[in-house]
């Protein structure tokens, strides 16, 4: 297992960082669709109707994103008192426990989110011409990445890898 996830932590790394620059774009690309509108609205008088439901589907996409990412770099607040106050085997059936609650959300998140999809699909998002399902390919793509980064601290968890997250919050305290 330890070599399994050796060979696919640096492409996991890439699809985070990917994942990072994705939301990035996401985010400078909403800010100048809202400036564009805030502009039309105020100054040409012409607020453009498609800026909004497109802004709202960038930020469901640079959120989704970036939760997933945070999941996998461990940067999630967390009120990790009672853990640090238990024995260190304690410590990792609560992680255990933990990640496998996450891994198991992503995985309803997807999937629940894929149904939604579906079942919305034949309707129309009016101002952009889309089908209604295509709101739900933010939560589906970050329940999916959610699920996958979990998974692999989980398995790190499991088998006494040690996480670079934690090693680095470790050295700050």
């Amino acid at each position: 297992m330890r070599k399994f996830m050796q060979a696919i932590k640096p492409a996991l790394g890439v699809v985070s960082r990917l994942s990072l620059w994705i939301a990035g774009i996401g985010m400078i690309a909403m800010t100048l669709i809202v400036g564009w509108q805030i502009f039309g609205r105020y100054i040409l008088n012409d607020s453009p109707a498609w800026s909004e439901p497109l802004s709202l589907h960038l930020m469901a996409w640079f959120i989704m994103l970036g939760a997933a990412v945070g999941v996998r770099e461990s940067v999630h607040l967390g009120l990790d008192i009672v853990r640090y106050m238990m024995p260190p085997n304690i410590q990792k059936a609560m992680d255990l426990l933990s990640l496998g609650l996450i891994v198991l959300f992503g995985i309803g998140m997807a999937y629940y989110s894929t149904l939604l999809a579906a079942g919305t699909w034949s309707a129309r998002i009016p101002v952009l011409g889309w089908p209604g399902g295509t709101d739900f390919f933010p939560m589906i793509g970050g329940g999916a990445m959610i699920a996958i980064f979990a998974l692999e601290r989980f398995i790190d968890v499991a088998i006494g890898e040690e996480i670079a997250a934690d090693v680095l919050a470790q050295e700050a305290a």
